[in-house]
Parts: structure tokens; C-alpha cells; sequence
């Protein structure tokens, strides 16, 4: 596995921390090989109750949690992270795949979700994602600002301005309103637009694209010259004014 994403970075530039748990020695060996060769530092723990201690005394800028464990399992290690104040991003491994379990770790403050089997890649890419948009770890070699027209989304800051006046977003607008900029006048389909900005699926329920597709409008467009754009039967893109 060779990776040609560009290299990602802590604030400090020092490589980014990961914490892998899980009671299978030999997948968590395997997941660290694949961090290690992204360039970065990897920490392991075999149970929910080392995985506690490890995160505070390594301070990692990512968990991959595995859920299903005897003792402690993931659900539970991750409540207490987030009763004692650490927000640090949760990817779950699970061997589960219903949508109802999805979002029950969703729901319970986990940031993303893969299921058994997965593709090494999948999980280094859904890493980089997770600690880019929680600002843990960014890569110099891109602008964080995107732009559409007079329309700037910061993904370090995530403030967003439209003709030089801020616009207060929910994180789901947000993921939603980045998602449509980094792919400027191509059409998204929903299915496309709930995989990569919810991540899971939501079993046919595409209305909640429409839904925020509709609150974006509100905050974006109202009284402009409108950006978002719906291509009917196909989906939804944004675009700058001719």
C-alpha cells in the first residue's frame, strides 16, 4: 500500500497521533503497518480499559475503535472520553452493518463508521478525513479556503462568508455547503451526497438532502444571486454566476 495523498501534518508539524483498539492482535497489527506508512506515529491498546489509559497519556488526534470487545467494549470507551471532555474523532470498526447500529455509534459522539471487511485504504482515508475537519492535522500543500464566486468556506476555521458577511452554519450545513465547493460545477447526486457528507445510509431517505439542500438556500442564497443549483433528476451542484 503506497500512499500519494499529500503528507498530513499536525499544527506543530510533527506527524499526526493515532490510537488503534482492538482485541484482534493481528488486525491491529495490520492497521498500524498501513499508519505507519502514511508517516504516522501509532499507538495500540488490546481492551476499552488500556485504551482509556493510552488516550490520556498519548494524546491522539484519532481513534479507530472497535466496538465489539469483551469487558469494555467501543461504545463504552468512547462515552467516557467524551464525559471526561475529549472530543478527539472516533472512526468505528464494527463487524455490524444495520443502519440502526450505525447510528446508535453515531449518535453516542463517534465521527465515522466502517464496517468489517474494509480496505486499508478505506480507513487511512477516512482517518485523513476526520482529523483534517476536526483541524487536528492538515496538509500545508493545500489552501483551506475554498471558493465559489464571492462565497469562502475556511476548513481550518470553518467560518464561512458570502460578499465579506459571515454566515452561521450547523457542522452538517457545513459538511454539506464543503462537500458542493470542492466540486464546483459538477452535479452531485443524492446518493453521492449522503455517502460523503452522513457517511452511512439512511435507507432510501434522500429527503434529508433535499431538507438541508433547502436550509443552505436560506443562509446562502436568500436575497442573492443563488449559487446552489438543482439539476432535476439528477441532483444538486454549485456554481458561480455567469
Amino acid at each position: 500500500m503506497t500512499s500519494t495523498a499529500p503528507e498530513l501534518r499536525r499544527p506543530d508539524g510533527t506527524p499526526p497521533r493515532v490510537l488503534v483498539v482492538d482485541d484482534e492482535q493481528m488486525l491491529t497489527d495490520l492497521l498500524s503497518m498501513a499508519l505507519r506508512m502514511e508517516g504516522w506515529e501509532v499507538r495500540t491498546a488490546p481492551s476499552g480499559l488500556e485504551a482509556l489509559t493510552v488516550a490520556r497519556e498519548y494524546a491522539p488526534d484519532a481513534l479507530v475503535l472497535d466496538i465489539m470487545m469483551p469487558g469494555l467494549d467501543g461504545m463504552g470507551v468512547l462515552q467516557r472520553l467524551r464525559r471526561s471532555g475529549n472530543d478527539v474523532p472516533v472512526l468505528f470498526l464494527t463487524a455490524k452493518d444495520s443502519v440502526s447500529d450505525r447510528v446508535a455509534g453515531l449518535t453516542a459522539g463517534g465521527d465515522d463508521y466502517v464496517t468489517k471487511p474494509f480496505s486499508l485504504e478505506e480507513v487511512v482515508a477516512r482517518l485523513r478525513g476526520l482529523m483534517r475537519r476536526a483541524g487536528t492535522a492538515r496538509t500545508d500543500l493545500t489552501d483551506p479556503v475554498l471558493r465559489v464566486g464571492d462565497l469562502s468556506l475556511d476548513e481550518d476555521s470553518h467560518e464561512v462568508e458570502r460578499d465579506g458577511e459571515l454566515i452561521e452554519l450547523t457542522a452538517t450545513e457545513f459538511e454539506l455547503l464543503r462537500f458542493l465547493m470542492r466540486n464546483p460545477r459538477r452535479v452531485m447526486s443524492k446518493a453521492q451526497i449522503l455517502d460523503r457528507v452522513w457517511n452511512y445510509d439512511f435507507g432510501g431517505r434522500s429527503s434529508v438532502v433535499e431538507l438541508y439542500i433547502s436550509y443552505l438556500r436560506k443562509k446562502i442564497d436568500h436575497g442573492r444571486e443563488p449559487l446552489i443549483h438543482t439539476v432535476r433528476g439528477v441532483g444538486y451542484m454549485i456554481k458561480a454566476p455567469q
